[in-house]
Parts: C-alpha cells; structure tokens; sequence
C-alpha cells in the first residue's frame, strides 16, 4: 500500500528549520511503526521523536520496549508526530545506530520531562535516516467528527456475538472514547510501515474494531481485505493499547460503509510492564534472582 490521499503535499527528502522548531517540545503526539521478526506491525508511542538535523531522527529511550529491539533487526519504520494544534507529518526513516552519549543525549536530558524527573532520563538515542516525508498535513475535523458519529450509530450492528473477551473492559472503552486517538498501521508495498489517522475507530465489541472511511478515505479505501492490521489507541491521559488483527473488509451496517478488524492479538503498551494481554501469557516462576 502507497499513501494517496490528496491533502498530502509532494514527496520530500528532508524537514525545514520551523518544521524541526515544531517538533522539539515533548508535549506532542509521536508514533512509530516498525515491523517484526514475524512481519507484524508494532505501533508506540515514543513523544521523545525530534528531528536533529534535516534528514535525521532520533528517539529518545528511557524504557527498552519491543519497538528498540525491532527496529535494529529490521530497520524500515515509519512515523508520525502531531503537534498539540493538530498539525502532522508523516513519513519513513530507516534506523541506523544508537548512542549514550553526545549532543542529542545531552539536549534530551536537559528538558524538564527528563531533567527533574526522579525515576527516569534518557539513557540512550536511537538515529534514523529521513528517506521520505510528505509534508504538513492537519486533521481534517470535519470528517473526523461526522466519521464517529457514524461509527458509533454502526459499531452495534457489526457486534460478533461472540462472548469470550478479547480486549479487556479497560481497552474496549478506551477504543470508544470519542476523544481518544486511534491510528491505524500496516505494510507498504516497499517493506515500511504506513500510520493512517483513524480516529473515528471504535470497538463494536471486546472482539472487533470498525470504522468509517470518510477521513483519509483513499487510503482507507485501498486497504485490502485480509490485510494485517495494527491499531494504536490512546488517550489524553497517554493510556493506550495496541491491537492487531485481519482486516475482514467493507460491509455495510443501518446502511453506513464500515472497515472491520477482527482482533486477535493484543498488547499493553504502556510503561512500566509492557507485555501481551491476548492470547494471554502463562505466568513463568521466578527461578533465578
């Protein structure tokens, strides 16, 4: 899959200065998509993403979740950063080298986030390689309000009737906050990641995910059935889940297109305990200390 829609400006190789300026504070919304060893996408939230130069990335860790393990196997990823005004860019970098220690780790650590904070700093910096960025691009609200009314009347019609929980009652109603964030990711035809804003997402049970294709609908729309899905969801609060799953295609539920996934795997990727909620992990006993 390519990224078509039409509010995406031309192709570029590198950020300007005020887009970098942009991208400096912490108090923003940053993911990044990397891919597997089983060629799954795996979808976090890393707010430390800033841009050191104008072809270059770099992510600040502070916790090694699985997303710093996966990129230096496969080191294809794509991003997004969103500013608190609701500006965002998208694109794709190619990880190539960390550090602990140099300017970008002394930049990360003198911010307040990490500066005064008792428990954590930044420990290491993640580089990655620009290979290709689109441009600014803004919500577009007036779909994306319309978009999860829809969902919203739809999602009950599409229920699966299945009672065996897949996603717990916390993560069912955080996909259907109508403020919290959704975002879909998946496999591009050249091996990188693409995160679509999917924000009209809801679960139509503890089993399935629809939504509405009137935002970002080219994109969307070019999602092919069968498709291996991951779906980021978080709040303002920074709670989020990561699901993922096979998305089942367009059906038409009360007479509204809607996209379905069906879930079948689930993840918490919230600090401190990351880890897999389902299928869930057998608990292991602690044998050496």
């Amino acid at each position: 899959m390519e990224i078509k829609d039409a509010a995406i400006m031309t192709v570029k190789h590198s950020f300007t200065r005020d887009e970098m300026k942009v991208f400096e504070p912490a108090e923003k919304i940053g993911l990044v998509a990397c891919v597997n060893p089983d060629g799954d996408i795996h979808l976090t939230l890393i707010t430390s993403i800033m841009a050191c130069g104008p072809s270059q990335l770099t992510l600040g860790q502070f916790c090694m979740g699985l997303s710093k393990w996966y990129m230096q196997m496969n080191p294809k990823v794509g991003f997004l950063i969103m500013s608190m005004d609701k500006r965002l860019w998208r694109g794709k970098a190619r990880w190539t080298h960390k550090k602990t220690d140099g300017p970008e780790y002394e930049v990360y650590n003198e911010q307040p986030m990490f500066r005064y904070n008792a428990y954590f700093g930044i420990n290491t910096v993640h580089y990655l390689d620009l290979v290709e960025t689109y441009g600014e691009e803004k919500l577009p609200m007036g779909k994306i309000i319309p978009a999860a009314m829809a969902t919203k009347v739809a999602k009950s019609a599409a229920a699966t009737g299945d009672q065996t929980r897949v996603l717990k009652p916390f993560a069912e109603n955080l996909f259907n906050q109508l403020d919290s964030l959704k975002f879909i990711s998946l496999l591009g035809n050249d091996g990188f990641p693409v995160i679509i804003p999917a924000i009209q997402c809801q679960a139509s049970d503890s089993r399935r995910i629809v939504f509405s294709t009137l935002p970002f609908y080219d994109e969307l729309q070019a999602i092919e059935a069968g498709t291996s899905l991951a779906i980021l969801g978080l709040n303002l609060k920074m709670q989020s889940v990561l699901v993922r799953g096979t998305f089942q295609g367009f059906r038409k539920y009360r007479w509204m297109t809607m996209g379905v996934l069906d879930i079948d795997w689930v993840y918490n990727s919230m600090p401190p305990s990351h880890g897999q909620i389902y299928p869930e992990v057998k608990l292991k006993p602690v044998t050496e200390f």
